[in-house]
C-alpha cells in the first residue's frame, strides 16, 4: 500500500486541493486581530473545508465529464450521485472528527504552545492534516478496492 506510485497519486489527488486549503487557512488566520482564538480557530476551519471540498468536487466533477467527453457521452445524475457518494465515504468520518475536535483544537493550541502565533498555525495545520490524511487515504485505498 506505501510504495512511490501510491505517495505519487495521493499528492497528485490532493495537491490542489491543499494548496487552497492552505491559503485560505493562512487568510482566515488573520481574523485573530478582530475575534478570540477560540472563534479564529473555527473560522480558519470552516474557510479550509469550504476551499478544499470546493477544489475537490469541483476537479473529481471536470475529471468525470472529461472521460464521458472522450466517449462522445454526458454525465448523468447517477453519475453524479455516485461521485458525491464516493466522496462521501473518503471523507465522512475523518472529516467529522477533523472540523470539530482535531483541527479546531490544533489551531487554538498550537500557537499558544510555540508563543508564535503564524508558525503555531502552520504546525497546527500540519498536525491536523496528518490525522486527516491518514484517515481519508485509507479510506480512498478502500473505496478503489470494493470498485
Amino acid at each position: 500500500m506505501f510504495n512511490k506510485a501510491n505517495f505519487k497519486e495521493w499528492f497528485d489527488r490532493y495537491k490542489y486541493s491543499e494548496l487552497a486549503a492552505s491559503s485560505a487557512a493562512l487568510l482566515a488566520s488573520q481574523f485573530s486581530r478582530i475575534f478570540s482564538g477560540l472563534i479564529t480557530a473555527y473560522i480558519i476551519t470552516f474557510a479550509e473545508y469550504f476551499a478544499f471540498y470546493g477544489v475537490m468536487v469541483y476537479r473529481s466533477y471536470k475529471a468525470l465529464a472529461t472521460k464521458k467527453k472522450l466517449n462522445n457521452q454526458t454525465v448523468t445524475l447517477k453519475e453524479i450521485a455516485f461521485l458525491i457518494r464516493n466522496l462521501f465515504l473518503e471523507f465522512g468520518y475523518p472529516a467529522v472528527l477533523d472540523f470539530f475536535f482535531i483541527r479546531p483544537f490544533c489551531m487554538y493550541w498550537m500557537p499558544i504552545l510555540t508563543a508564535n502565533y503564524f508558525i503555531g498555525i502552520i504546525l497546527g495545520k500540519i498536525t491536523a492534516d496528518s490525522f486527516f490524511y491518514f484517515l481519508s487515504i485509507f479510506n480512498y485505498e478502500w473505496i478503489k478496492k470494493k470498485e
